[in-house]
């Protein structure tokens, strides 16, 4: 099975001794608390999805991630991984521990301070979101925090409450587990943050043909306000997989990230952290971690080449973007059908979301009746 990131299935969850010593220590600490995309972070550090991260980020690792798309130390990686310091900063010192609390107040475990630095974040929206346009959900993100990052390695003593898709919660060491037991060799995620329609699905079967197995791996961290909710979605996933997917050749788990919609950069982010779970191919489709109109159609697919293949591992399935040809009378894509556009069946999310809302099905060559029947459940306006 392919290897983690680095090497090494990182493990910060702290036991026996050292766990009681750390819990008598924790009420003389200050406490701070994890918001949701670093509750996220803080959970997927812990059991080694983000390995070979250990905590949050210091300015070394931070600033070479911005500016060279590598760890300090050399390894691919484009996302950063921080913590914001809440309130005033001025008494937070290095080599300090904080307790970190989940919304609740719950502590969770225990940022060991090893770095205090502040940020620039006009130059960390244009680097990563490659745009500084307050309208991009990522650009909102940063003005919502505060201007300087505790970084450090973290002890965790618990993991956030959930109280969803408690089946569907695999941690990497468990999804590792779960491919030795089918017998799969060669595994492709597909990362998703939408219901699967007719041309993911296609995208999947394709991907299937050449692995021994297929991940969907729904993001269900935070995500824009008006994404539909994970609830519904995971319906649609669950119907789908019922009905028309290979039970031995096909599972499902939660992957607990909080969406950037970093396009390319989060591609590729997406890559090694599936490569953590035991992953070793990710389905990379149009726009892959995309919204708006921020970046070019296949922006995500021409990153990668910015890196070794070596040294990324995973290896990325490239798919355009693909549609039922009723001329064809089945599913394709730009390379395999010779037919114009007006032969092609392709609905907007606005479209799609209109149609619902009136009682209309979006046509079987879009989605599949079932999936259809969910979201319009859930998305027409509830009768007094």
């Amino acid at each position: 099975m392919i290897k983690p990131h680095g090497g090494k299935l990182v493990d910060r969850f702290v036991e026996g001794k050292e766990r009681e010593t750390l819990e008598k220590r924790i009420p003389e600490m200050p406490r701070m608390k994890l918001n949701e995309r670093e509750l996220a972070d803080y959970e997927m550090i812990a059991t080694g999805a983000m390995s070979p991260l250990e905590g949050f980020m210091t300015q070394d690792d931070y600033k070479s991630v911005l500016d060279l798309m590598r760890l300090d130390k050399g390894l691919p990686w484009t996302i950063p991984v921080v913590f914001s310091c809440k309130g005033d900063s001025s008494g937070v010192k290095e080599g300090q521990d904080i307790a970190l609390e989940d919304p609740d107040g719950n502590v969770l475990g225990v940022l060991h301070v090893e770095d205090k630095f502040p940020i620039d974040k006009i130059q960390e929206a244009e680097k990563v979101l490659l745009t500084r346009d307050d309208a991009h959900p990522g650009a909102q993100y940063l003005q919502s925090i505060g201007d300087t990052y505790l970084g450090g390695r973290i002890s965790a003593v618990s993991r956030p409450k959930h109280t969803t898709f408690l089946n569907y919660r695999l941690d990497p060491k468990e999804t590792r587990v779960l491919f030795k037991a089918k017998g799969w060799n060669t595994i492709t995620a597909f990362q998703t943050r939408n219901p699967i329609h007719r041309a993911h699905e296609y995208l999947q079967k394709c991907a299937l043909e050449i692995v021994d197995g297929l991940l969907i791996h729904p993001l269900m961290g935070a995500t824009k306000s008006d994404d539909i909710p994970g609830e519904v979605r995971m319906e649609c996933y669950e119907v789908l997989l019922a009905n028309y997917y290979p039970k031995t050749r096909t599972t499902i788990s939660v992957f607990p990230a909080a969406m950037r919609y970093a396009g390319p950069r989060e591609a590729i982010f997406h890559a090694l952290v599936r490569k953590n779970y035991g992953c070793s191919h990710l389905i990379v489709g149009r726009d892959h971690a995309g919204v708006g109109d921020y970046y070019g159609t296949y922006d995500a697919h021409y990153i990668f080449r910015e890196f070794d293949p070596g040294e990324i591992d995973i290896t990325p399935l490239f798919f355009d973007h693909a549609f039922f040809c009723t001329r064809c009378g089945n599913m394709a894509s730009v390379k395999t059908c010779p037919h114009g556009s007006d032969d092609h069946v392709f609905l907007s999310g606005t479209k799609v979301r209109k149609m619902l809302s009136e009682g209309q099905l979006p046509p079987a060559e879009f989605t599949r009746p079932e999936v259809s029947e969910i979201l319009m459940k859930h998305a027409r306006p509830k009768e007094k």
